[in-house]
């Protein structure tokens, strides 16, 4: 991967590459003979693999692995944030087609593709004394799981998606119709990642790690089929992954969350940023211009990070996932340590006022800011477990995981009930993410409460306990959704999907809305920190009061289609 980044200083090129190809006309006849030209690039096998470096930074954009992502954190269940900070706008459905990360994440898409879409071009007619067979099968395979992923982004978020599959070459080329998901699917994604199956090694060596592999293409091709409802197809595909042994659970889920063991056992889809490269920039500038490569490092943790630690907190956890997470009952004979009193869990992912350790390298006791309704703020994606404040400049060199094995293994679980309700081996891949947080699994419970196990989710300070309930194919799913995909992978762009395709979002938000007023109602019986869970300071604040009471599917389940590229395409309306 550190091969990669270093080729991305080539960028330069494929802006040259648009220029030249889409505005021809501007120049004069008579070429430079030292510029280059599409004409006289594609001629060794190291353009080929500067051109699939480009196409590989374009994973870096702010919108699809960085920063802008906070906006998405705040839409479901898992994020709130305060009046003043742009995400605001999307806790409360408040977006339209026109708002910065709507925008910025479809055109950075379509960036990807763009490059993609020259690399895969180019290959097929490349003469084989320039790149041999195998090689070619390589390249091809990582530039088509690219472009898969890009257009699974978009149709996901958008969904559909207008599309491209060759390069633009005039103006008209970029007027395309509105294509829908099941198309998008059908005619790009899946055989993509077909070819990506079939052409992938299953591992890289040396600076080539963290190049996507077979395994990276099986589980896209699984989740696809997962989103499309093909859940025999699914399984197969994660059951693949899983027995092929390439894979396993980090011992601390942590290890998946900082700049250490990055690309490690767990990591499946990892989008690579470095504190080292170009450091003289800020970690916000991209490669969008002929005249900067990029920073190549991440602002997601300044977006994340403690306001008093250089941050601006933009995303804070909701109540109902900090209790979920202080609930994350500890198996004392799996914990990290014998007086370990937080899960695993909690302690890599939020930050209470009565934290275990250290945070930013103070106690947390010694730090202020819990009032205004706080409850306690993200950890994850910062660099809160080594250094006393966020870096300058906004750079970080965290590495953002898109996919991971513990997010396998709950698919997995997922699909095989959905497949034949098969719930009881469902609940063997869950407690292998459970065991890994070291809190008591479902089996544990059942053990403990003559084969019964708590709903999780359930708000005990509400509610006063939680419901017991007998495991089948309807509670393990339920725990799937509503409590294990939210605690193991919240903040890592997964959790609005995941409740759209399920079609729970209003029920989600009912529940949620109707505690929040209750804590409302009763603020000042919650607030003693030797008998409550948690304690919110100052007031509850009204995460769900909008959207609650304004989601409508057709108009929330996905982002509308950009204001640019509508005034722009004149086949959009057609």
């Amino acid at each position: 991967m550190k091969k990669i980044q270093n080729n991305l200083i080539k960028l330069t090129l494929l802006f040259m590459l648009v220029i030249t190809s889409c505005n021809e006309s501007v120049f004069l006849d008579e070429q430079n003979p030292n510029f280059i030209t599409p004409e006289t690039f594609w001629e060794t096998e190291g353009q080929f693999q500067a051109a699939l470096a480009a196409v590989y930074g374009a994973l870096q954009y702010r919108s699809i692995s960085g920063a802008e992502l906070v906006q998405e954190f705040v839409l479901g269940d898992i994020g709130g944030t305060e009046s003043w900070y742009r995400p605001f706008a999307f806790r409360n459905l408040a977006f339209n087609d026109g708002i910065l990360h709507v925008v910025d994440k479809w055109e950075e898409c379509y960036v990807g593709i763009f490059r993609a879409n020259q690399v895969i071009v180019n290959l097929e007619t490349v003469d084989e004394d320039v790149i041999d067979d195998e090689s070619k099968a390589i390249i091809d395979g990582q530039a088509r799981f690219l472009r898969a992923f890009f257009y699974w982004q978009l149709v996901h978020s958008y969904g559909g998606a207008m599309i491209h599959t060759d390069i633009a070459r005039a103006t008209e080329d970029f007027n395309q119709p509105l294509s829908s998901m099941e198309e998008v699917t059908n005619t790009i994604i899946i055989p993509d990642l077909q070819i990506a199956i079939d052409n992938l090694p299953e591992t890289w060596d040396g600076e080539d790690i963290g190049r996507i592999t077979w395994g990276a293409a099986t589980t896209m091709m699984a989740k696809v089929h997962l989103f499309d409802e093909n859940w025999p197809e699914a399984a197969r595909l994660f059951k693949e992954v899983i027995d092929s042994d390439i894979y396993a659970l980090t011992r601390d889920i942590t290890d998946n969350f900082w700049h250490e063991n990055e690309f490690n056992e767990e990591s499946i889809l990892e989008v690579n940023y470095s504190f080292d490269i170009n450091p003289g920039n800020s970690g916000f500038p991209v490669d969008d211009t002929p005249f900067n490569t990029g920073s190549e490092s991440t602002t997601l943790s300044t977006e994340i990070g403690r306001l008093g630690a250089g941050g601006f907190n933009t995303v804070l956890p909701t109540y109902n996932l900090h209790e979920m997470l202080v609930n994350d009952e500890v198996d004392p004979d799996n914990s990290i340590n014998d007086d370990n009193l937080e899960s695993r869990r909690m302690n890599g992912t939020i930050a209470p006022e009565n934290g275990e350790g250290l945070w930013y390298q103070e106690p947390y006791g010694t730090i202020g800011g819990w009032g205004g309704g706080q409850s306690a703020y993200v950890k994850k994606h910062s660099n809160w477990y080594h250094l006393p404040a966020e870096p300058a400049e906004g750079r970080s060199g965290i590495n953002f995981r898109h996919i991971r094995y513990a997010d396998v293994l709950l698919m997995y679980a997922e699909a095989v009930i959905e497949a034949n309700g098969d719930f009881m081996t469902a609940m063997q891949y869950v407690d292998m993410v459970r065991s890994r947080a070291g809190v008591y699994t479902l089996q544990q419970y059942m053990d403990m409460n003559g084969g019964m196990f708590p709903q999780l989710h359930v708000s005990k300070q509400v509610h006063g306990d939680w419901p017991m309930v007998a495991p089948s194919s309807e509670t393990v799913m339920t725990h799937i959704r509503r409590v294990e995909r939210a605690v193991e992978l919240c903040y890592e762009g997964h959790r609005w999907k995941d409740l759209v395709r399920w079609g729970i979002v209003q029920e989600v938000f009912d529940e949620l809305r109707a505690d929040e007023i209750w804590r409302q109602e009763n603020l000042a019986s919650i607030q003693d920190p030797t008998e409550q869970p948690f304690v919110i300071n100052g007031h509850v604040r009204p995460d769900f009061s909008v959207a609650q009471r304004i989601y409508d599917p057709e108009q929330h389940n996905y982002f509308p289609i950009p204001s640019t590229e509508i005034q722009s395409n004149e086949l959009f309306n057609q």
